[in-house]
């Protein structure tokens, strides 16, 4: 008896209604040929044959074949010019407009996205952006269809020409793809589109214009449209693994210029993935996003509205927190002495005898610390420490004889050793932590106590001068 085919497979993120986007059913009870070892024997069935020979082996064949056909300035021209245009049919149509809604468009600028898209040969706007939005869910996981963790090759290529199991790939609401008319019209007749876009206008622009038909062919149509790919590819491979993580680094995305470059202003993919529903990729005015342009472009020709951009309060908020993260990432490798509340507690006597044994122990602020590494190399030279041990010298360290720096004061933290009974707040304070009351102090991500300059425990407070002192 034959397996029944499944058509919608039901796990727990709430969705149940997804179709895979090929026509073909799957038994979820076979074994996916992915989920097998390659081996010599069988490494030609892990290959997705139909997207290497449109995404590979045609263009290949164009670079051998481009040998025997002379590259004309008309042609290359214009081949420059399509690149751009079918680099925003994927840019400003597959990707900001339609899988991010970013803003909305008219249906001229619709159909004239539509159409120069399909001459990128990337799969129809109905498949690409279901996939996009998978990528977002499941960034970095196993449902993240091109998931830079897989390798930046596999990111890159890999993902497209290895058959892919269906029943590990992430689900995404397309609701609204499928209600969009030229979305449906394109998906319906993407293999005409493409042909047409990539192969046959190239063709008769080149060679109507100037009689290039086979540079048409070679240079506007089959190699352009591989150029446009492997920057198109850049995105989801390059923009995951070259530059800085300015938003958030719980995943991979990085914004780099060098990618902007290569993407037509897709390489600020940080901002990105942390704020997607944005128009723009690049957010200051000296940033490479000709893809912004063009979307605020069409805006001035009323072609585009509704852009979207979220507030710069919400960006600055995103940017300072991952600032502060990484502050406090590097705070934490650093030393800043025993804890307040994991010191002994000692009293004065004891303080007094273990200093009078020869231990070098002072006290400023409540605090005990032993500088008997330090004395040799105090700025203020030997005598002038030695004359405070086993003396209270809060004064003379905060303006007696010295008014100390931060840096004396952070470099004293880290020579603690015991907090006097009674000595000052300290002891206070410390009491209070223990009991839990309300103690105001700051911070960091992971729960440590942030000692700002000028507030570290050993600095005394300077008194207010009044009439009465004149």
């Amino acid at each position: 008896m034959a397996a029944k085919p499944v058509v919608a497979e039901v796990i727990n993120d709430g969705t149940t209604d997804f179709k895979p986007l090929r026509s073909k059913q799957y038994d979820i009870r076979k074994q996916h040929i992915s989920e097998t070892p390659i081996t010599l024997k069988n490494w030609y069935k892990h290959v997705d044959w139909l997207n290497t020979t449109f995404i590979l082996l045609i263009h290949f064949a164009a670079m051998i074949a481009a040998y025997w056909v002379p590259l004309r300035l008309n042609t290359l021209l214009f081949a420059l010019v399509y690149y751009f245009n079918t680099g925003l049919g994927i840019t400003a149509g597959y990707h900001r407009l339609w899988a991010h809604s970013s803003y909305k468009a008219t249906l001229p600028l619709k159909i004239y996205l539509a159409a120069v898209g399909a001459g990128s040969v990337e799969g129809s706007i109905r498949w690409w952006s279901r996939g996009h939005r998978a990528h977002h869910r499941y960034t970095d996981t196993d449902k993240d269809p091109y998931s830079v963790r897989k390798g930046l090759l596999y990111s890159h290529l890999g993902w497209m020409v290895m058959k892919q199991n269906p029943k590990r790939i992430g689900r995404t609401d397309i609701t609204d793809l499928n209600e969009d008319a030229v979305v449906v019209w394109q998906h319906k007749h993407y293999i005409k589109s493409v042909l047409f876009m990539a192969i046959g206008f190239p063709m008769l622009v080149c060679g109507l214009g100037w009689g290039d038909w086979a540079g048409g062919f070679i240079y506007g149509g089959l190699l352009r449209a591989f150029a446009v790919q492997q920057a198109t590819f850049c995105v989801n491979s390059l923009a995951h693994w070259l530059g800085d993580q300015p938003f958030d680094d719980r995943n991979s995305p990085r914004d780099h210029v060098i990618t902007a470059l290569v993407t037509l202003g897709e390489g600020y993919h940080n901002f990105h993935h942390e704020f997607p529903s944005d128009y723009r990729n690049a957010i200051m005015w000296w940033q490479y996003d000709p893809t912004k342009w063009s979307i605020w472009l069409w805006k001035q020709l009323g072609l585009a509205y509704d852009l979207k951009q979220f507030r710069q309060n919400e960006i600055e908020k995103g940017r300072l927190q991952q600032m502060q993260k990484k502050l406090d990432q590097k705070r934490s490798t650093l030393d800043w002495g025993i804890p307040l509340e994991q010191l002994p507690v000692i009293s004065w006597d004891d303080f007094v005898a273990q200093a009078k044994d020869g231990k070098a122990l002072v006290a400023i602020a409540g605090v005990i610390h032993d500088v008997t590494d330090f004395i040799k190399d105090h700025p203020g030279g030997k005598a002038l420490i030695s004359s405070a041990i086993g003396k209270d010298a809060t004064a003379i360290f905060n303006g007696g004889v010295y008014n100390h720096s931060n840096a004396a004061h952070n470099m004293l933290s880290t020579m603690r050793v015991g907090v006097l009974r009674g000595g000052c707040e300290v002891e206070i304070w410390k009491r209070s932590h223990y009991e839990s009351k309300d103690i105001n102090y700051a911070t960091d991500s992971a729960g440590h106590r942030i000692v700002r300059a000028g507030e570290q425990v050993t600095r005394a407070a300077q008194p207010i001068a009044t009439a009465h002192a004149a």
